[in-house]
């Protein structure tokens, strides 16, 4: 390591949502910055104004918040650097491309988009590299006046080595080497003057004092243009470090929020879909391939994950503290990252595992915090008032409490939403009723008589309620799965959930009279 202060970064594109890869990247950057005692800065990479999408930069702003990766300089915190979006530094990046005519190290092009692709085409049925001729280059101010006047109109290209080789010292990677005949003579700036990410991108790690670029293996390749740009500008180079991506599930492929449909042929990823897509049907979200998929870092605080749960998992896409640790809390994870560790291998999304993470750090949260993060969803689920009243704390402790480890996620609290529904508005399952209350011939009349019993039950706790069924099936001679089941979906009207007394218990005796007097009305 150099002996600069430490600033690391992320720079998103507002060109769609945050993508789970990039989360990653973003998380590396920040332990990074984090362990050394430096700073993590946020930069908006929004030279692309054609794909820019308004309304994504706040998801990704909110989605570092919810993760609580929090950044030093940047949108909505300002800082010495500002300002923090390429689209407000245009300025800036057009002074450096002058800069670059003037020393050599880029040139203004007249060429025709169809005559360079004309050369490529030769070059690729000659089986060459290819490689531009620079015909249409213009050297002087005649030569300008000269193209312009057939009707062209020049971009600007740098002006690459053709000899020779650079060598990357890459803190993952080691040393790669490039061959700089053949790179291309990158264009830099479009006809209307705009900049292109490749010099932006460059001008900025050295307006905003960046140590260690620290970002994807995709973008390694850019790495020679880059330096290259960096040296004629006679920049200091900040340190590279070139991570694996997140690949898809057991497999090498790069995960991709286009792919969604491909994905959901894998089991386990389909099943994580499908978690996210019920906890929406209930809270009534909209959702769509493009902003609600299990790539996109939303869809995990939207489905109601633990955001410590979700970190941990992706600090270990391609690091690893050794061969046995799994769990780090935010501490554990600064004082052990370290780039010599990062993998070079692509790291596979596993959907399973993410899960079995999550459901670890649900069970160890303490209570209050569970009923904190499950009440936003009973409140978009109109099942609780906004703000809750007094009794919902204590419900919802108690119903959480039954369910233990059936709440893997915080909306899996909507699958006991009969528990905060009045006994008018509960609905009873179709298929549930029908087997279990509606068909059997014994089971209306079994259901009216332990009605009557609960009744007159004196004590209405879980242990009493047990006592109390099986002295009754005992004495009239049947087994209980002649009438737990019918009980069951005539009080909550569901036939699965956590068990009957608590059940019971829960709703107290004059909603689970109620609800079983409007079942048995049901029966006629």
């Amino acid at each position: 390591m150099t002996d600069r202060p430490v600033r690391t970064r992320f720079a998103p594109s507002p060109t769609g949502y945050l993508h789970i890869g990039g989360v990653r990247t973003a998380l590396f950057n920040w332990l990074f910055a984090r362990k050394h005692g430096g700073q993590f800065i946020l930069r908006i990479d929004d030279t692309d104004q054609q794909r820019n999408v308004a309304e994504a930069l706040q998801p990704i702003l909110d989605g570092f918040r919810w993760l609580g990766l929090d950044w030093d300089e940047g949108p909505e915190v300002g800082g010495p650097c500002e300002p923090y979006y390429q689209s407000q530094r245009s300025e800036r990046y057009a002074s450096a491309v002058q800069t670059l005519l003037e020393n050599g190290a880029a040139y203004r092009d007249y060429a025709k988009s169809e005559e360079v692709q004309a050369e490529r085409e030769a070059a690729e049925k000659e089986k060459r590299s290819f490689v531009y001729s620079r015909k249409w280059m213009a050297e002087s101010a005649e030569d300008c006046a000269r193209f312009e006047a057939e009707g062209r109109t020049a971009i600007v290209r740098l002006k690459m080595p053709r000899e020779g080789k650079l060598i990357v010292k890459d803190l993952v990677r080691g040393d790669v080497e490039f061959a700089w005949e053949r790179e291309q003579d990158h264009v830099i700036q479009r006809a209307d003057g705009s900049c292109l990410y490749h010099l932006a991108t460059v001008v900025d790690e050295h307006d905003f004092k960046i140590s260690h670029v620290i970002r994807a293996e995709e973008h390694l390749s850019n790495t020679p243009r880059q330096i290259y740009i960096a040296q004629q500008l006679g920049y200091e180079l900040p340190e590279f470090a070139h991570i694996p991506f997140v690949a898809e599930p057991g497999s090498k492929t790069k995960l991709s929020k286009r792919k969604l449909e491909k994905y959901m042929k894998n089991r386990d990823f389909k099943a994580l879909n499908d978690l996210g897509q019920t906890v929406a049907s209930r809270i009534g979200l909209e959702t769509s391939a493009e902003t609600f998929n299990p790539v996109i870092v939303n869809f995990y605080e939207e489905v109601g994950f633990l955001a410590d749960a979700v970190v941990n998992y992706l600090v270990l896409l391609g690091w690893s503290l050794d061969d046995k640790t799994e769990d780090f809390s935010r501490e554990e994870m600064i004082e052990n990252f370290s780039l010599e560790r990062v993998n070079k291998a692509a790291a596979s999304f596993d959907p399973p595992k993410l899960l079995s993470f999550q459901d670890r750090y649900m069970q160890k949260l303490e209570m209050k915090k569970k009923v904190a993060k499950c009440v936003p969803f009973l409140q978009k689920a109109g099942l609780i008032a906004d703000p809750p009243d007094c009794n919902t704390a204590p419900r919802l402790t108690e119903i959480l409490t039954a369910a233990d480890d059936r709440i893997k996620v915080a909306g899996d609290i909507l699958d006991f939403g009969a528990f905060f529904q009045s006994d008018e508005e509960l609905q009873f399952d179709e298929k549930a009723f029908e087997k279990r209350i509606r068909k059997p011939e014994e089971a209306a009349t079994l259901l009216k008589e332990f009605r009557d019993l609960l009744a007159d039950a004196s004590e209405f706790d879980a242990a009493s309620l047990e006592k109390l069924l099986k002295d009754w099936v005992t004495s009239r001679g049947i087994k209980i799965g002649q009438i737990i089941h019918a009980l069951r979906v005539a009080t909550t009207g569901t036939a699965v959930g956590f068990g009957v007394f608590d059940s019971l218990a829960i709703l107290g005796k004059e909603s689970c009279l109620a609800r079983m007097d409007r079942a048995l009305a049901m029966v006629g």
